[in-house]
């Protein structure tokens, strides 16, 4: 479903803190921001906000992207959401 442009709550392009939350394991923040450096070439790593679990089992990932398109998002959530290393994406 199409969203028209004059109504998207999104102005583009934008700054979107994308939240992503996984095991915390070797390689998932490298893993997080490659991906988001295939939506986002402008993206700068040096901006990642982790957040660990008050458990120590889980990490919380703040990716923030310069988003371009709502296609744009929804491919970056969908390869988020099915990356095996992934648990939730907000």
């Amino acid at each position: 479903m199409d969203i028209p442009k004059d109504q998207s709550l999104i102005e583009y392009p934008s700054q979107f803190p994308i939240k992503v939350m996984g095991e915390k394991v070797d390689g998932l923040v490298g893993a997080l921001t490659h991906i988001a450096h295939q939506f986002d070439p402008t993206f700068d790593a040096s901006t990642v906000e982790l957040r660990e679990s008050s458990g120590g089992k889980y990490l919380g990932v703040t990716l923030t992207i310069t988003a371009t398109s709502r296609e744009q998002l929804d491919e970056i959530y969908r390869t988020l959401s099915t990356h095996p290393m992934v648990k939730v994406v907000l």
